[in-house]
């Protein structure tokens, strides 16, 4: 009777610090995500210099191949809904949105060249569903 109820009160205490540790690691993987967003959210309504927007999606670009996201026969990454990130540029002087490999493949010192001085803003982010993680940034150009 005695080793029974040792039994016992030895599974519950295992459950409860499995279930403890799986709490804390939720917890730790929720204060990541949210601090890594918080990287990309703050240029969320802010106008950059096109020097910055060069520099975000140089960042983007790392992360994305850091986390070995796909890429497509035109060299775009393909959104994986965990933790991929794209950055669209949405060039208001001649109507046309450009996706950031196409800037990034193509010479960035050209575009920093040529946009340093031009503003942009974040218009719009959206989120992976599965993660929390930011998977999309829109920055338009200001007049």
């Amino acid at each position: 009777m005695k080793n029974t109820f040792l039994i016992i009160l030895a599974v519950i205490f295992i459950i409860i610090c499995l279930t403890c540790t799986a709490l804390i690691n939720l917890r730790a993987e929720k204060t990541e995500i949210k601090k890594e967003n918080v990287e990309y959210e703050e240029y969320l309504n802010k106008e950059i210099l096109g020097t910055d927007l060069a520099s975000l999606i140089g960042k983007a670009v790392d992360k994305n191949e850091k986390n070995n996201v796909q890429k497509d026969e035109k060299g775009y990454y393909i959104e994986n809904a965990e933790n991929s990130i794209k950055i669209d540029l949405k060039m208001t002087t001649i109507d046309k949105t450009y996706p950031m490999e196409e800037i990034y493949n193509n010479e960035m010192t050209e575009f920093v060249k040529n946009f340093n001085l031009i503003k942009f803003k974040c218009t719009s982010i959206e989120y992976h569903k599965k993660t929390g993680k930011i998977s999309k940034m829109i920055f338009e150009e200001l007049y």
